[in-house]
C-alpha cells in the first residue's frame, strides 16, 4: 500500500527531518506547500503576497495574474526542485510535478470566491485559484512502479488548459483518495490540531472521520485547510489521517504511530 505525505511550506516546518526519515521507505507519493517561498519571492519581484478570509473562517491565498508567476516560480521551481535535489543526496530517486505535468492535477477555477472586508462580505475579483476535481494517478502509479518518488505540487490545470494556483493540503487528499492510500499524513509546525494554540499539550485526538468538523472551531488560519482535507480524504475513503508535527525526529514515523491528532 501507498502512503501521502503532505509537508507544509509555511516557516518553521522541519523539511530537513521529513525527507531523511521518507528517505527509508519507498512506498510513498511527497506533496508539497510553498507559502513561504512564495510570500518572499513576491516580496523580491514586487508582488507581495495578499490574503483574505472567507465568510467561514478559511484564509487564502489571493492569486492575481502577476501573483500566479510567483506561484509558478515558487512552487515548481525553487520548492520542488530543492526537495528533488534533497532526497537525491539522501540516494532517493524522486520526480517533480506540477499539476501540469500530463495533466495531473485537472483543477476547476473559484469563481464565487467571497471575503469579508470591514464586516461586509465581497466577491473576491480577479482570482486564478481553484479546486481539484481529478487527478490523473497513470503517471503516479508508472514512476511508483519504476522505483521513482513522485514529489507533487501545485499549480494544477483547468481543462481550458489555464494553470490555477490550489491549495496544497487538499491537494494530497485528493491524491490520496485518488491512489487508495492507506494513511495520509499532514506535517506541520505544530504537534496537531490544539485547542489553546498556545498549549501543545492540547493537542486533540484521536477523532472518528463523522467528527472531523467538531475541530474546526479550534483551528484558525491555514489549519482549517488542512482540517477540510482531512474531511476530504475520510470522505475518500483513506484509512487514517493524522495531523502531525514535521519538527521532530523520524517525524514520519511519529505520525504512523499515532503521535498527533488522528482520525480514523
Amino acid at each position: 500500500m501507498t502512503i501521502v505525505v503532505k509537508i507544509g511550506g509555511a516557516e518553521g516546518n522541519g523539511v530537513a527531518p521529513v525527507l531523511a526519515d521518507l528517505a527509508r521507505r519507498s512506498d510513498y507519493v511527497l506533496v508539497h506547500g510553498g507559502s513561504a517561498e512564495i510570500d518572499r519571492l513576491g516580496e523580491s519581484m514586487g508582488h507581495p503576497s495578499r490574503y483574505y478570509t472567507s465568510p467561514s473562517g478559511v484564509v487564502s491565498r489571493h492569486t492575481d495574474s502577476e501573483h500566479m508567476d510567483v506561484v509558478v516560480l515558487a512552487m515548481a521551481g525553487r520548492v520542488q526542485t530543492e526537495i528533488v535535489r534533497a532526497l537525491g543526496a539522501l540516494g532517493v530517486r524522486a520526480v517533480g510535478l506540477s499539476g501540469a505535468d500530463g495533466g495531473l492535477l485537472i483543477a476547476r477555477k473559484k469563481e464565487a470566491s467571497r471575503a469579508v472586508e470591514d464586516g461586509r462580505v465581497v466577491r473576491v475579483k480577479d482570482d486564478r485559484s481553484g479546486v481539484v476535481e481529478e487527478v490523473r494517478t497513470e503517471l503516479l502509479r508508472v514512476l511508483l512502479g519504476a522505483g521513482y518518488i513522485p514529489v507533487v505540487g501545485p499549480p494544477a490545470i483547468s481543462r481550458a488548459g489555464e494553470l490555477l494556483n490550489v491549495d496544497a493540503d487538499r491537494v494530497a487528499a485528493q491524491v490520496a483518495v485518488a491512489l487508495g492510500a492507506e494513511a495520509l499524513l499532514l506535517l506541520t509546525n505544530v504537534t496537531g490540531v490544539l485547542r489553546d494554540r498556545n498549549d501543545p499539550t492540547s493537542r486533540i485526538g484521536p477523532v472518528s472521520r463523522d467528527a472531523v468538523d467538531s475541530m474546526m472551531p479550534y483551528a484558525e488560519g491555514r489549519m482549517r485547510k488542512k482540517i477540510l482535507a482531512a474531511r476530504e480524504a475520510a470522505a475518500g475513503g483513506v484509512g487514517r489521517i493524522v495531523i502531525a508535527s514535521s519538527m521532530v525526529s523520524e517525524p514520519v514515523e511519529h505520525a504512523l504511530a499515532g503521535d498527533g491528532t488522528v482520525i480514523e
